[in-house]
């Protein structure tokens, strides 16, 4: 059992660089944070992620889809590695693993995910470029819980980006991104210090029903 003075414990999913991750981990080791990164855990043996969790001191693995043989296999091991660590809530950072109904029912109300669209919006692959082809003024990033429904769960925190003319998918990217690195820690922090709940369908923050995603300038503000 957890000793009763450390904080909640997380464990992050990453399939490449690992950015989110490392945001993660950072934000956890301010004074006062209200969660650490117990582990971080890979479908990709070579993700770029696991050798910056280790450098960071935080416990970094892999959990090959190649070593079983089937999904339900890679998921009941992939669920034992992060139960393993009892953690309060499991963070997919770059997870590009569509996860199982019943893997998400597993850990109901304990999986948030960070999505590069202004949910419902752009769900899916290639925000980036979806968004300039379709001509849009705004962009951003939407932290949510994970239900079955692929990038539907209860919208948590939207961070948003203006679309500037002669953007790029490099260059939008790399404003939506440092975007994310602001929300996800709030989102996670809010999870962990009892404040941020899924239930009934909904996000729920400090006893009240969440219609809609928080805006990261009124979160940050508060």
């Amino acid at each position: 059992m957890t000793p009763a003075h450390q904080v909640p414990r997380i464990v992050v999913l990453i399939s490449g660089r690992g950015s989110n991750m490392r945001a993660l981990i950072e934000a956890g080791r301010r004074a006062a944070a209200p969660y650490e990164v117990a582990a971080v855990l890979s479908d990709q043996p070579a993700a770029l992620g696991l050798g910056v969790a280790r450098e960071l001191g935080v416990p970094a693995g892999a959990i090959d889809p190649r070593d079983s043989a089937d999904r339900a296999g890679f998921e009941e091991r992939l669920g034992a590695a992060i139960s393993a660590e009892a953690p309060a809530l499991v963070v997919l950072a770059g997870f590009m693993r569509i996860l199982s109904a019943g893997f998400v029912t597993r850990f109901a109300g304990r999986i948030q995910n960070i999505h590069p669209s202004l949910l419902p919006a752009y769900p899916g692959l290639h925000t980036h470029r979806r968004v300039l082809a379709a001509g849009e003024r705004e962009h951003g990033a939407t932290v949510h819980y994970v239900t079955a429904e692929l990038d539907a769960g209860p919208r948590i925190l939207q961070g948003r980006v203006r679309v500037l003319a002669g953007d790029d998918e490099a260059s939008l990217a790399s404003r939506v991104q440092a975007v994310e690195h602001r929300l996800y820690p709030l989102a996670v922090s809010w999870h962990c210090a009892g404040r941020l709940r899924c239930s009934d369908g909904a996000a729920w923050l400090d006893g009240r029903r969440l219609e809609g995603p928080v805006a990261l300038d009124s979160a940050e503000a508060a």
